[in-house]
């Protein structure tokens, strides 16, 4: 692989969340989020998950320390939008 090409994957570690779906798993490629919703109206239990066979996939791949900063990075701006 060289340095202009990146795997399909590279930097989405964590699931987009600026759009989490209500009542149905966000998948990122090694973490999952959950939100539901009480009769419709009160968010009710939230849950994380994390695909650990996913997770040492990622960290044989020769590209885990970039892939895992950008999606930290990706992650810590998603979180300080979403609170605006």
């Amino acid at each position: 692989m060289n340095d202009t090409h990146q795997p399909d994957c590279y930097g989405r570690m964590f699931p987009d969340l600026l759009h989490l779906p209500e009542g149905r798993p966000a998948r990122g490629r090694v973490f999952t989020v959950l939100l539901e919703r009480v009769g419709g109206m009160f968010r009710g239990g939230r849950s994380v998950a994390a695909d650990l066979a996913a997770w040492e996939e990622c960290r044989r791949c020769p590209r885990f320390e970039d892939c895992y900063k950008l999606s930290m990075a990706k992650l810590a701006l998603e979180s300080a939008v979403q609170d605006q």
